[in-house]
């Protein structure tokens, strides 16, 4: 999902169409943040990739072994406005704020045999120099083939009902497994999967681990690109994801599918065995 401004022969407006991405995500600033929260917002970034269980007050904590005094009420405003959360069961985790229609947890005791069984998606945090962008994306369960991505610097439902379009023009899920945050309930990206008769599950409270191949991927993301590369732009981490997530599908081989790779066990649609580990 590379997009070229100055491309010879397509404008950005008709490559965003091709590749299925919103033109106004492409042209999205970083949000303006504080300089000295913004480093504060790395560390607590890189630390949570390492320890997705820590809480706040654990958060605060571990900053003050590095050298940041700051008081917890700080510390949960910057992981809130990073839309990160300790991945640990407790009530009320997917807490959004706003009343929207319940769906049931379809997921219990589901063996995943094929590709298009279930798909998942989750959001993160994507640092840039002098602000940061959201990542969305869709993940087949079975094969762990990423379907599509988008960023955007909010986190509106808008860019999440365009990562699904994407992934809808790749094939069609029996189920559909979210969690509950304003961007999944929302009535667009709801709507969207009704249209296409996708049956939706949405993780009950506290089954902290039902998202658990998105976490895993997130990891990789962060560790293999994100951190190698100091994106200064949107464009930037366009571009660096834009030659990641290719990699990841098609080159990057999982010791958890025997060492092939994500984009050969999805196309090559094997119903045999369970759910890899």
């Amino acid at each position: 999902m590379l997009i070229v401004p100055e491309h010879p022969m397509l404008s950005v407006r008709r490559q965003c169409e091709l590749l299925g991405v919103s033109r106004g995500g492409f042209y999205y600033e970083p949000v303006a943040v504080n300089p000295e929260d913004l480093a504060l917002m790395r560390l607590l970034d890189e630390q949570y990739t390492r320890m997705p269980f820590y809480g706040v007050r654990k958060m605060t904590a571990w900053l003050d072994t590095v050298g940041h005094h700051v008081n917890v009420k700080r510390v949960r405003r910057l992981l809130r406005q990073m839309g990160l959360e300790a991945v640990y069961p407790k009530p009320h985790l997917s807490f959004n704020g706003t009343e929207h229609r319940r769906y049931p947890y379809l997921l219990r005791g589901l063996k995943i045999v094929r590709p298009n069984q279930v798909w998942s998606a989750d959001i993160t945090y994507v640092r840039l120099d002098g602000g940061f962008v959201y990542l969305v994306a869709i993940l087949d369960w079975f094969s762990r083939y990423v379907l599509a991505w988008e960023v955007s610097n909010t986190l509106d439902a808008d860019f999440c009902v365009s990562a699904l379009d994407a992934a809808l023009r790749r094939g069609t899920p029996d189920i559909f497994n979210s969690d509950q945050g304003v961007q999944f309930t929302s009535s667009g990206f709801v709507d969207r999967l009704e249209k296409e008769e996708i049956r939706i599950s949405m993780d009950g409270r506290g089954r902290c681990f039902d998202n658990i191949f998105v976490e895993r991927l997130w990891r990789s993301v962060k560790y293999e690109e994100v951190y190698l590369h100091d994106y200064g732009t949107v464009a930037d981490a366009h571009r660096g994801l834009g030659n990641y997530f290719p990699f990841y599908n098609g080159e990057r081989l999982h010791e958890a599918l025997e060492y092939k790779t994500p984009s050969a066990v999805h196309w090559q649609g094997s119903a045999a065995g369970g759910l890899p580990c």
